[in-house]
């Protein structure tokens, strides 16, 4: 134990650390010339494309004017409000590189993803040069490198071009290996592997300096790489869009499981000219997004879930992240705090297992490897984050766009049933509980675990955003025991991990009649 609090203090010195660097880019031009560009790539690709863009526009235009505020302030009405119209300008130039990478990006693989961001910075720097106005590029492209000798080095014998090249590359892979948790020894030796690579780079640019020909040839090289990353990202996506069914490993015992969730009838895939469906016997259709089944209605968008979908499609793509941010600076052991409730979970080997609320799938990769995992959430964000998790992780896992409360899965399809971190504020939590229990096959041991009221309270209430979703609740949030119909068995809630967590389960009898009641408000359970 002694051990272990050890470890955690030291990746909590670590993590204010880390953070305290980030702070103080704000303020340091040449520590901002290498964690800007790192928040610049983590930030769009937590987003949609439209919305990274404009928000990294916002961002880059403020610290702009920010940095440059003699210029608007001191320079009188017309000449600052110019003087904001060419910031304008130099935050298009400087945030189009981060754009064209948060589209490449998602569809290539391993290190090759990394590439499209530092090749389209040296594309767009070189094009802006060459036809913008120097106001513009002056804007856009003075960072603190030129302030440090090493890259300021670099940048005479071997071009501009070559920094931002460096700089943007390191971005990249620092965000890369961020997505793919890596040990921070591995972060520490990539840092001294580029610290060598300039080095090196600023060593043989003094005993040779790069001709016109040499530099001209670097940007040919990054122009070639654009089109190339372009062409096979494209690919990658058009590959990603055929058909559900061939894409899917079992696909046909995976749609022998789907219900319409209305009337839970049998579907099955129609190829339309909008793309794949699934359409029932009674002609409702679902249509498939991406490679995810859709079975949401507008009626599922409406009330509670509806208000809560809104939160979670806006912090889908930074959920993880903040949760680690959060751990780290805190010292909580995430592993402990998932275990605390995902080990009461009983997972064997070749099991059909189903998370609903499925999130980002952080409790998949807690879970045996050599299972079939499924799962199920209202907002397209987090099944987004999802899919680009299991990738990172190795694993398969089969989503669906749907209502918790109307599970579109046939009776007593899955061996292990649970639910994390949403029930608190659905519209119906009897419905979605009882869904739960249908899907679930005899003898299933079934999961529910949640936020207490003392962690809504200490937490979310405090933080401006999500204190507008969790303020003028009519009741206090706690284990949803009385829900649980008189027939199940072996019910236990408990709090898990300081309080924070409740964590309630309970089996289905190997017989259970078709009707489940609730347990009356007088009824008590352990």
């Amino acid at each position: 134990m002694a051990g272990e609090a050890k470890h955690n203090t030291g990746r909590q010195v670590l993590g204010w650390g880390i953070l305290a660097t980030f702070v103080a880019g704000f303020f340091f031009a040449q520590v901002g010339a290498w964690t800007g560009p790192v928040l610049g790539a983590w930030f769009i690709g937590t987003q949609r494309v439209r919305r990274g863009f404009v928000w990294l526009m916002v961002l880059t235009l403020v610290s702009m004017a920010i940095g440059n505020w003699r210029m608007v302030f001191r320079a009188g009405p017309v000449a600052g409000v110019e003087a904001l119209g060419w910031m304008l300008a130099a935050s298009v130039v400087a945030v189009a590189p981060f754009v064209f990478y948060r589209m490449v990006n998602p569809h290539l693989r391993g290190l090759v993803s990394t590439l499209p961001l530092p090749a389209a910075g040296v594309l767009v720097q070189v094009a802006a040069l060459q036809w913008l106005p120097a106001k513009v590029t002056g804007l856009a492209f003075h960072g603190g490198w030129a302030r440090m000798p090493l890259l300021r080095e670099v940048g005479r014998d071997c071009g501009t071009a070559a920094v931002t090249f460096v700089v943007l590359w390191a971005a990249a892979i620092a965000v890369w290996m961020w997505n793919r948790e890596a040990q921070a020894w591995k972060f520490a030796a990539t840092a001294a592997i580029f610290a060598g690579a300039l080095w090196s780079a600023a060593w043989v640019g003094r005993l040779e300096p790069a001709g016109a020909e040499a530099r001209m040839a670097g940007v040919l090289i990054c122009v070639c790489g654009v089109v190339v990353l372009s062409v096979w990202a494209l690919r990658n996506r058009l590959r990603e869009r055929k058909s559900w069914a061939r894409l899917t490993g079992n696909s046909a015992e995976t749609v022998a499981l789907l219900r319409s969730p209305g009337s839970l009838s049998p579907v099955h895939v129609e190829g339309r000219p909008g793309g794949e469906a699934l359409v029932s016997v009674a002609g409702e259709k679902f249509p498939i997004r991406d490679g995810v089944p859709d079975f949401r209605t507008a009626e599922d968008l409406s009330g509670a879930n509806g208000k809560y979908n809104h939160l979670y499609e806006t912090i889908g793509g930074f959920y993880d992240d903040t949760q680690r941010v959060a751990c780290a600076l805190t010292g909580m052991d995430r592993n402990a705090y998932v275990m605390s409730y995902l080990g009461k979970l009983e997972v064997k080997p070749g099991d059909r297992v189903l998370e609903t609320s499925v999130g980002t799938g952080l409790n998949f990769k807690y879970l045996p490897r050599d299972i079939r995992r499924y799962g199920l959430d209202l907002a397209w964000d987090m099944l987004a984050n999802c899919k680009a998790n299991m990738r990172r992780w190795g694993m398969e896992a089969e989503l669906f766009l749907g209502n918790a409360e109307r599970l579109p899965f046939a009776d007593e399809s899955f061996d292990v049933v649970f639910h994390t971190g949403g029930i608190n504020f659905f519209s119906d939590r009897a419905k979605a509980i009882g869904e739960m229990i249908r899907v679930a096959k005899p003898g299933s041991l079934i999961l529910i675990a949640d936020e207490t009221e003392e962690h809504v309270k200490a937490a979310y209430e405090n933080i401006p955003y999500t204190r507008e979703f969790y303020k003028d609740r009519k009741e206090a949030v706690a284990a949803p025991v009385e829900l649980v119909p008189a027939e199940m068995e072996e019910v236990r809630a408990e709090t898990v991990w300081k309080r924070r967590f409740y964590a309630l389960t309970f089996r289905k009898p190997l017989t259970v009649e078709k009707e489940l009641h609730p347990m009356g408000a007088g009824e008590q359970r352990s």
